[in-house]
């Protein structure tokens, strides 16, 4: 049995059992593959997958328990490379973050300066997507760490904690009507095409339901996953937009204006995500504190080691 069967089985699940896709990201030949998963099955005296003719059309239950393991097992070698690496080169290596456009674009670039000067040697990746591709990337190993809100939570495979609490704001023109009212209402907001974040945001969900809580349906006229291209068809007076709090900067926001909405929607939690079972570097731990100071090493560590409880604020 060898390591790369294990990697050819992991591959072959993970591209839908398409057997070429599988070869392209291996950098391999679609026969190769083919030849080391029958020998693989040979060896094991069991089948692992269902073929019609020369098609893969699913996994057998001895192939899903075989790939449950297969995987652990990368994982673990992945984790002893970089036991390797710790020690032998402790002030270099990378660091891949999966996390949101409005974390990388208000929340991150303090941090990263920050981490880049204390390590100058780790090489920085930010792999943007919503709440569902981020936390599918640490999974499946292609990040070290996730950054995103609640919806990180709902992995049993990820083991979250909590960094800091934020809350909306609604940002329109300066001149807007809407900043003529007394006091922000949800009855006020509603009476105008509004732009916000796309539903796979666990923040939008929250906007959704304090609308209907009131009996109110909101016209949606569009809805992005970016803050800034929310801001941007706000100021062409599309509509009123509803953005996180850290998204709007008055400084570089001039053509609008921002009235907090803490008022009339529920707060929303930004987590750091990990692997369970993952083997974190020594600046894995230090740039999760900068990002959030109350994650000490001690805590991630304890987090990590502590199955499914996961620390709380």
């Amino acid at each position: 049995m060898k390591l790369q069967q294990l990697r050819y089985l992991c591959e072959v699940a993970k591209r839908g059992l398409n057997v070429s896709e599988a070869a392209n990201a291996l950098y391999t030949s679609q026969p190769g593959v083919s030849k080391q998963i029958r020998l693989l099955e040979e060896e094991l005296g069991v089948r692992l997958f269902v073929r019609k003719g020369k098609r893969i059309t699913e996994i057998t239950p001895p192939g899903e328990a075989a790939l449950a393991i297969a995987r652990r097992i990368l994982e673990e070698v992945e984790n002893l490379k970089r036991v390797g690496e710790e020690f032998s080169a402790q002030a270099s290596g990378s660091l891949a973050i999966a996390t949101t456009h409005t974390q990388a674009r208000y929340a991150l670039p303090p941090v990263i300066q920050k981490f880049r000067a204390q390590y100058p040697q780790v090489k920085l990746s930010l792999k943007q997507g919503n709440p569902v591709q981020i936390a599918e990337a640490v999974m499946a190993g292609e990040a070290d760490l996730a950054i995103a809100t609640e919806s990180l939570a709902l992995y049993d495979k990820l083991v979250t904690l909590p960094c800091y609490q934020w809350n909306h704001c609604v940002v329109a023109p300066p001149k807007h009507p809407l900043f003529k009212e007394p006091t922000l209402t949800l009855e006020a907001i509603a009476r105008y095409p509004l732009i916000t974040y796309d539903f796979a945001f666990t923040g939008r969900t929250q906007i959704q339901r304090a609308f209907e809580q009131r009996g109110l349906k909101p016209n949606v006229v569009l809805t992005a996953l970016d803050s800034d291209v929310i801001k941007t068809y706000v100021a062409l007076g599309l509509g009123v937009g509803i953005v996180a709090r850290m998204a709007y900067d008055p400084e570089l926001d001039k053509s609008l204006k921002a009235v907090d909405a803490s008022h009339l929607f529920e707060s929303s939690l930004t987590r750091i995500a990990l692997r369970r079972g993952a083997y974190l570097r020594a600046y894995v731990y230090d740039f999760i504190q900068l990002f959030a100071p109350h994650l000490s090493r001690s805590v991630v560590e304890a987090t990590l080691a502590g199955g499914g409880s996961d620390y709380e604020l």
